[in-house]
């Protein structure tokens, strides 16, 4: 049985474990969760200049090949990370690591595809793809449904980490998951236990979204966990980017139709969907909005006008946040408060 080492993206990575489990008839061996020897790994072994998400997905796929991971799996995006994979492969096996390693990037786009991933399970099949394909976007799904309810209410619980323990349990679940029956059941069982959560919501709270680069938005460490930050000011927290509602269909060019004048062509990476949201949260009348970009992301930093004009004409505050490697927090929270007391601020000279 092949060891499949998955890094570490938000909690998706139970997602590719149930397809690397169903599919390929292999173990997952998950990165374990992001600290700063991950980063240290990464930066060592990274150019200076690529952005963070290279760095902290080569430290971690160090360190599923130092727990006995012997496959690895490259994955593409929607920017230069399309050129990643390649380049992550050269640096491991530079550094004298022995592995399997098979390039997902573009792989759907070839009539022959099924071919990379026969090698590690025989009976792979179409059939049998597409089969548990439905069933990791219903996993998705889910996972987003349940994550979206702990965001937008971790501020308002009575007893504070309730709403973590919950998801924390479900994640769990799904990891041992084996088919659909098992995904609703667990499913089930976290909707139950989120209705019975005390939370104290008060009757306009201050709302602030979240948007920006892809992976500094859906990974908390990379983030910092900012959503968890914001949640202690009793903030709701809006973030509409999720992999289930990106990932699974491109409804680009539907979109950009929508975001004229602000802007008439697409950037690159998540960049259309930056916008999207950055245009839909000021409608909607947010108090304020955190735009999140990796160091060096030129889609993100040519998105960085349009939003403040958006921002402009609606008049909603932005704060930029940009982050390569650093692990200090300091930082953050200082900016973090300054933003928030502006919003109250913002929130009492308007009544």
């Amino acid at each position: 049985m092949h060891k499949i080492g998955i890094p570490r993206f938000g909690n998706y990575h139970v997602i590719i474990g149930f397809l690397a489990r169903k599919l390929l008839n292999a173990q997952p061996i998950y990165a374990p969760p992001t600290t700063k020897k991950t980063l240290d790994l990464g930066q060592k072994h990274s150019p200076d200049f690529v952005c963070a998400p290279f760095k902290i997905l080569i430290g971690n796929m160090i360190e599923t090949l130092e727990m006995g991971a012997d496959t690895l799996l490259g994955i593409g995006g929607l920017c230069r990370l399309s050129y990643y994979a390649e380049l992550q492969e050269q640096i491991l096996r530079d550094l004298g690591y022995k592995f399997d390693f098979i390039n997902t990037n573009g792989m759907f786009a070839s009539p022959r595809w099924f071919e990379r991933l026969k090698p590690l399970n025989p009976d792979f099949n179409f059939v049998m793809f597409a089969r548990q394909w439905v069933v990791a976007i219903d996993m998705c799904n889910k996972l987003d449904e349940i994550e979206e309810f702990v965001r937008t209410n971790a501020g308002f619980e009575q007893e504070e980490g309730t709403l973590d323990k919950i998801l924390n349990k479900f994640i769990n679940k799904l990891n041992i998951s084996n088919d659909g029956n098992d995904i609703n059941l667990a499913y089930g069982e976290a909707k139950d236990a989120l209705k019975k959560t005390k939370l104290n919501i008060p009757k306009n709270p201050i709302k602030v979204a979240i948007i920006g680069e892809m992976y500094e938005v859906l990974d908390q460490y990379a983030n910092h966990f900012l959503e968890k930050e914001l949640a202690k000011y009793n903030i709701l927290v809006y973030r509409d980017l999720a992999l289930s509602r990106m990932m699974f269909k491109d409804i680009r060019p539907e979109i950009l139709k929508k975001l004229q004048p602000y802007v008439k062509y697409e950037a690159g990476a998540s960049t259309v969907y930056t916008i999207e949201h950055a245009l839909k949260y000021a409608k909607q009348h947010v108090d304020g909005m955190i735009h999140l970009k990796s160091f060096g992301c030129t889609p993100e930093c040519d998105m960085m006008p349009i939003i403040q004009n958006i921002a402009q004409d609606y008049k909603i505050p932005v704060l930029y946040l940009s982050k390569d490697t650093q692990t200090s927090t300091t930082g953050l929270k200082t900016r973090l408060e300054a933003f928030v007391d502006m919003l109250i601020r913002k929130r009492q000279k308007n009544k």
